[in-house]
């Protein structure tokens, strides 16, 4: 049983990115990978399994695509937009750095957003498949599909993530730079930088899960958003820092009120895109606090 638990563990950061990527949930995700645990070890011979990487993430991909049914219906009722939990720092780590960079770019806070136009099946054909690397055959058995129609559910995927990912992302050096500009310009009340870093069409959104102000609606095009991040600016704040959120410099920051909040920066040519800021406390639990600004 040693034997079988450190396999398992040797997994579980993949494990933890496959629910997470499925249900932008990370307390969820964990939830899900237990369960592919206690099910695991409730084998009568788990020896038999020939791969066991591929039975745990189809195991947890079932799991999690089981758990999207119920968590789509809670987000009917959620109250404001709907952000996925950001993961700041290093909050779902994978054990090799070389699936450490596919894994960042397929949970950026831009991707989860233009997943969550995706059907649940095809969701999960997408991340199984074109992101874990199963085979169509096996994604077909999570599904509960033909492979033919798993096919067809993960090349529909594919286009609407083609769609929503920047086609030109910055390097990681360019976007720290990028939000650090941007932290500037809002702290300086500086309109004309801040309408340098931002590109025309970005769009702001902000969750507060009804529990903590936010902006109430989608706001879109760098003079609305601007002149949005210059009244938010305005509001003293405890602390500050430039964070990794969901593979990406971000922002993590705490009002005097005691709210923290964190926006993920999607970067697209060079200009700011996309400013996604979560501030429901219930998503923000595991989040260090950042340094007095």
């Amino acid at each position: 049983m040693n034997e079988l638990a450190q396999a398992f563990e040797m997994e579980r950061p993949r494990l933890v990115r496959v629910a997470y990527a499925t249900l932008g949930s990370l307390a969820e995700a964990e939830d899900c990978v237990q369960e592919a645990w206690l099910r695991l070890r409730g084998l009568d011979d788990p020896g038999e399994i020939r791969d066991l990487r591929a039975w745990l993430v189809r195991t947890v991909g079932r799991l999690a695509l089981d758990a999207l049914g119920s968590a789509r219906a809670r987000r009917e009722r959620y109250v404001g937009t709907w952000l996925p939990e950001p993961l700041v720092g290093d909050a779902a780590p994978t054990a090799d750095p070389a699936d450490r960079v596919t894994m960042d770019e397929q949970v950026s806070m831009a991707m989860l957003v233009v997943m969550e136009s995706l059907s649940p099946a095809e969701r999960t054909a997408f991340l199984l498949h074109d992101v874990f690397g199963l085979p169509f055959d096996e994604v077909a058995e999570v599904v509960g599909r033909s492979t033919v129609a798993v096919r067809q559910l993960a090349s529909r995927a594919r286009r609407h993530v083609a769609e929503g990912r920047p086609r030109f992302p910055p390097a990681p050096d360019e976007q720290r730079a990028l939000v650090t500009a941007f932290l500037s310009a809002c702290q300086n009340g500086d309109l004309d930088g801040l309408m340098d870093v931002l590109a025309p069409e970005v769009v702001l959104r902000g969750d507060g899960g009804g529990k903590v102000s936010t902006v109430p609606r989608v706001l879109r095009g760098a003079d609305e958003v601007a002149a949005a991040m210059l009244a938010f600016s305005g509001a003293p704040i405890a602390g500050l820092r430039v964070a990794t959120v969901n593979g990406s410099p971000g922002v993590v920051a705490r009002g005097i009120d005691g709210n923290l909040s964190v926006a993920a920066i999607t970067v697209d040519a060079g200009r700011i895109v996309a400013i996604d800021v979560v501030r429901n406390p219930d998503k923000l639990t595991t989040v260090q606090e950042p340094h007095a600004g």
